[in-house]
């Protein structure tokens, strides 16, 4: 209990902030941001609920909304909801991405015209955030491509490239917790920003003084914010339909939208091709920010535990495979029965699993068709597993892997080397494209050609698990596993940086019983060497670090996440064909090494110290 009323004047509240930090109850930064937010005058709307936060002495949740301001990840700006807040996302801190976005292009493109594309998911405040980046693109001068309805995030990109914009905005947070939104920004090639781009607009971002905004509804009027869902509906199913693969389609599917955006993209296109018996999930049809029905509220189809229910669910109704798609629908989930006994056992598919059956099946029905030409290639990175690699070199496609994390590296790639060749991409977070109408993934598609396959498969008596294992065969045991540690507020992120620093400086010798005999390290460019030696490394520069053993396939890359406040550990297992005697034997002892490498890196990051 405190002797102070509700709201103070802002002098006081000042006082009151510094007599926080002497005591510790608030970081350096957090005072320095909230020392801003109280002085200067484009914050001024906001001076009140921080007077009442500070007069409250709610100095958790004032660090955590103002430790920091809020970054550009590997998507664009992600993070909790918050009223106010240099480290949240509000009105301030969205109309500043818009308003920065806005400043670039018209530096770039100085005589204009200039176009912008915007859509939404069902996220709280989505639509709300969707109108304030419409109307502040409108007070630049721009023409607003509104999409006017809960849509996916390769809609949003194919908007883009469809009518010829220059940027685009999706407001969504993708998978992160119900509490969390977002905006992800692109480009007018439809692609996230990328270099020189993405650090030219954060630049302007973080300069933004005041900007205005145009009433929506007087915009939409004027017919400066064009409503044009219905088309683009159309113009995006005609693409999708372009990648269809003829085949049976006497199969059942249930798809689970997880209370986001998929139901109208994934149900319409799957009843296009030819699959008339889609049964949508009831508890997670609700398109709902909430998430209520998905365990833990957090709908993300590389979670297992969303499949639990409706595993259940399917047994009892004769569906031969279940899709799931998270709420912007780019990602795609799936869960099959072992066999063809749909009342046996059911499991889930990973990422790399998912991405290496679709590889197989778009590159295998392309050779077929006799459409395979010396110019195909796929596109993956640096986490995801070595087997689509393996798969394209079976079929003779060249792959290039040596991207960071994040689809938009994909879709760079696409447009370095020439769409004209581009068969595939895939990335571990199941993330899936095929085609050049977009510049990001697709959750619709992947789970149009996921259907195909399975249905494929039932066809030829088999499960998508026993075609999984004739991969297996064919270019060796693959298995990885993702793991994380979560590291919350400003002290997690100190902690996070000197975790990585830790591992450049002093990291371990061993892990999992293997010696560790290089670390590829992309942020000084160097390989390290067991013995010393230290040689120049080739690719992309980021913060990853890959510790390889001396097994071959068998290693551990670490990185900070570029959207959520945890460090990601992706291990990697591979058992050659050639050595490949027993596969339930192999899979057995990789599942033994992947949880010996977890555990020594969770040992490993317990000695760190801020």
């Amino acid at each position: 209990m405190n002797n102070y009323s509700s709201t103070i004047e802002v002098s006081a509240a000042k006082e009151k902030v510094l007599e926080a930090q002497q005591s510790g109850k608030i970081a350096d930064s957090a005072v320095t941001n909230i020392m801003t937010w109280l002085e200067d005058a484009r914050y001024e709307k906001y001076r009140d609920g921080i007077c009442q936060h500070i007069a409250e002495e709610q100095w958790q949740t004032l660090d955590d909304v103002f430790w920091t301001v809020i970054p550009f990840g590997t998507g664009g700006r992600r993070g909790m909801m918050y009223p106010f807040g240099s480290n949240a996302i509000n009105e301030r801190t969205i109309g500043e991405s818009a308003q920065g976005l806005a400043s670039y292009i018209k530096k770039v493109k100085p005589a204009g015209p200039w176009s912008f594309a915007i859509g939404y998911d069902t996220r709280h405040r989505s639509r709300e955030f969707a109108e304030l980046c419409a109307g502040i693109m409108v007070a630049n001068g721009f023409t607003v491509y509104f999409i006017d309805d809960f849509r996916s995030t390769p809609e949003l990109s194919y908007l883009i490239r469809y009518k010829q914009c220059d940027c685009g905005i999706m407001v969504t947070a993708s998978h992160n917790p119900p509490s969390d939104n977002a905006v992800k920004v692109y480009w007018s090639s439809g692609a996230q920003l990328v270099p020189p781009h993405d650090k030219a607009v954060i630049d302007e971002v973080m300069d933004v003084g005041s900007f205005e905004i145009a009433n929506f509804e007087e915009a939409v009027a004027a017919g400066q914010v064009v409503f044009c869902k219905e088309e683009t509906d159309a113009a995006l199913m005609a693409e999708h339909l372009k990648h269809t693969i003829d085949g049976p389609r006497d199969f059942k599917v249930i798809f689970s939208p997880l209370h986001g955006v998929g139901e109208f993209n994934v149900r319409t296109l799957l009843e296009a091709v030819g699959f008339q018996d889609v049964d949508i999930y009831g508890p997670h049809r609700e398109p709902n920010g909430d998430f209520p029905n998905v365990p833990g509220h957090v709908s993300n189809p590389e979670n297992p535990q969303v499949f639990a229910e409706i595993i259940e669910y399917a047994k009892t109704s004769g569906a031969e495979l279940i899709l799931a798609s998270d709420p912007d629908c780019d990602r795609m989930g799936a869960a099959a029965p072992l066999t063809l006994d749909l009342t046996g056992e059911w499991k889930t598919l990973d990422g790399n699993q998912l991405g290496a059956l679709l590889c197989d099946f778009v590159l295998s029905h392309r050779q077929q068709a006799g459409q395979a030409t010396d110019s195909d290639y796929i596109v993956t990175t640096l986490v995801s597993s070595m087997m689509t690699t393996r798969i394209a070199e079976h079929y003779a496609t060249h792959s290039y892997r040596e991207n960071l994390v994040g689809f938009k590296w994909i879709c760079d790639v696409v447009d370095k080397v020439g769409p004209q060749g581009f068969v595939f991409g895939t990335e571990e977070s199941h993330g899936y494209l095929v085609g050049t109408y977009a510049r990001d993934k697709d959750g619709a598609v992947a789970c149009m050609l996921m259907a195909e396959l399975a249905a494929e498969c039932k066809s030829q008596g088999i499960s998508l698990h026993q075609k999984l294992d004739q991969l297996y065969e064919k270019v060796g045991y693959h298995r990885e596993r993702l793991s994380t540690i979560r590291m919350e507020g400003s002290d997690g992120m100190k902690r996070m940086q000197a975790m990585m620093d830790k591992l450049r400086s002093d990291g371990p010798q061993t892990i999992g019983g293997l010696s560790i005999t290089a670390v590829d390290d992309y942020l000084a460019e160097e390989t390290r060497w067991a013995d010393g030696r230290t040689t120049e490394l080739s690719g992309p520069q980021g913060n990853l670090i890959m510790m390889k053993t001396d097994i071959p396939g068998n290693y551990v890359a670490v990185r900070p996440s570029g959207t959520e406040p945890k460090v990601k550990m992706y291990m990697f297992t591979y058992v050659p064909p050639g050595e490949l005697e027993n596969l339930e034997t192999a899979k057995t002892d990789m599942d033994d090494r992947l949880d010996a490498f977890d555990k020594d890196i969770r040992a490993f990051a317990d000695t760190v110290t801020v």
